[in-house]
């Protein structure tokens, strides 16, 4: 069976206040975005079945650290504590960059469910398969239903949203820089919003960029200038809003016609039509 988990960004995403156990409470309005890893998984049988139950490889833009960390590995691993599952083989071809905010191990994480559940007829509903996507990252759940929705508390409680983003162009730029979320979020300090989010996207589009914010951006454009260049690029080719997604490091542009822009220093990026 094989999948393509995409990424997602983030329209706004305001820090609201720090929670006694170090984590933060947030608003924010996740949207998905074609930009895909490719996951296949294969049942082992036979002359294989012997071998441990689960095994991955990974291909592509490959992140640092050992098989047994992949969250799609922990996938398998929590469903297979509910019900034993037999052994299988991974493998996954990285596209979307980490550390540039644009979801793609957990989204890769939360595939691994879906794509388990009905692999071996686990019969699960969404809500069941979002309660174990949770225990491997805030925003995994969110890619169960991979639909646009308003995220509130840690990012796990979910409002479906509308496709507001419809028709619309869309272009990412991952520059080679990356931000692990813990250092963004040990920069940032929470502050209220004055006005929901779901409010403020009913605005006409081109008075987001005087009210929608990201509040990881204002330190992490101190630390990494580039950001804010490139944000300003999206500006001066025509975006009606452009932001940092996430805990950065790529930056998006929102456009009402398909873009013209000389991307040939940032080799990871998208142009598409949403």
């Amino acid at each position: 069976m094989i999948s393509f988990p995409n990424a997602k960004i983030n329209i706004g995403l305001f820090i609201t206040s720090r929670l006694p156990d170090g984590y933060h409470t947030l608003e924010t309005l996740l949207y998905p975005i074609p930009w895909n890893d490719i996951l296949e998984i294969i049942p082992v049988a036979g002359s294989k079945s012997h071998l441990k139950k689960v095994s991955i490889t990974v291909t592509g833009i490959v992140p640092e650290g050992h098989a047994e960390e992949n969250l799609c590995v922990k996938a398998y691993h929590l469903l297979d504590k509910l019900q034993p599952l037999p052994p299988v083989e991974m493998h996954l071809h990285k596209q979307i960059p980490s550390g540039a905010g644009l979801g793609g191990g957990s989204s890769d994480a939360a595939h691994t469910l879906v794509m388990l559940n009905r692999l071996f007829q686990l019969n699960l509903n969404n809500e069941t398969l979002k309660h174990f996507a949770l225990s491997l990252g805030a925003d995994c759940p969110f890619f169960i239903d991979n639909h646009p929705a308003f995220a509130h508390s840690k990012g796990e409680l979910l409002t479906p949203a509308t496709e507001i983003l419809k028709d619309q162009y869309l272009m990412v730029i991952k520059p080679t820089v990356s931000i692990s979320t813990a250092y963004a979020y040990s920069l940032v300090q929470p502050k209220q919003n004055s006005v929901p989010l779901h409010d403020l996207v009913q605005m006409p589009k081109s008075q987001w960029k005087n009210h929608i914010r990201n509040d990881f951006e204002e330190k992490i454009f101190e630390k990494y200038p580039l950001l804010s260049e490139i944000k300003n690029m999206m500006y001066d080719a025509g975006a009606w809003y452009a932001s940092m997604s996430g805990s950065g490091s790529s930056v998006f542009g929102l456009f009402s016609s398909k873009p013209q822009v000389a991307v040939d220093d940032y080799p990871e990026h998208i142009i598409c039509k949403l």
